[in-house]
């Protein structure tokens, strides 16, 4: 990812206008936060947690599926530049929405599929691109849809994982076909 122009979003929207935010939940966080980093028109995602009963909860935490928490990005994104409908379709592309809890080896609560949303437009964006999507499926998509609640950033080293640690395990075998399937697949969006 190049870096960015601007160094926070409240910078980007003092210059270039008001950004929106997408949660997302579809595995592990390194995984969608590797895709997100490449699309034009985002310009912040930051890992955490979302949706549990914990405040401020840890990685060991979370991972032990006590909290309640699923591993999420936080995608700050121009909607002028890229559309909240155009990121979920991203999303239902590069994890599977139809595994209760799990992706892949990854299993657990903190794994759901799940879209947190910010305002009632974005709800009813993600229940249609989640009818629209279901077709492609044999089985049925049980992602869900919630109000987006408090975002826990999660731990520094968690940040920026696959760009940081590409030939790492976990990156070169799992986040890295993600990351090749949506560049093939959105040519369109990826930054220039």
């Amino acid at each position: 990812m190049k870096e960015p122009l601007y160094h926070s979003v409240a910078e980007y929207d003092s210059v270039m206008g008001q950004t929106e935010r997408a949660t997302l939940g579809g595995g592990c966080f390194w995984c969608l936060e590797a895709v997100y980093q490449e699309i034009d028109g985002v310009v912040r995602v930051e890992s955490g947690y979302m949706g549990g009963a914990v405040d401020q909860p840890a990685y060991k935490a979370v991972c032990s599926g006590t909290t309640g928490h699923a591993e999420v990005v936080d995608v700050h994104f121009d909607p002028e530049i890229v559309s909240y409908r155009a990121l979920l379709e991203v999303f239902f592309a590069i994890h599977d929405p139809t595994t209760l809890n799990r992706q892949g080896n990854d299993v657990g609560t903190q794994y759901r599929s799940v879209v947190f949303f910010h305002n009632p437009e974005q709800e009813q964006t993600a229940r249609a691109v989640i009818a629209e999507v279901a077709g492609h499926f044999t089985d049925p998509v049980v992602t869900q849809v919630a109000p987006a609640e408090k975002f826990w950033k999660a731990e520094d080293y968690h940040q920026n994982y696959f760009r940081d640690n590409p030939y790492q395990g976990y990156c070169l075998f799992v986040v890295s076909p993600k990351v090749d399937k949506f560049r093939q697949k959105f040519r369109e969006l990826r930054r220039s």
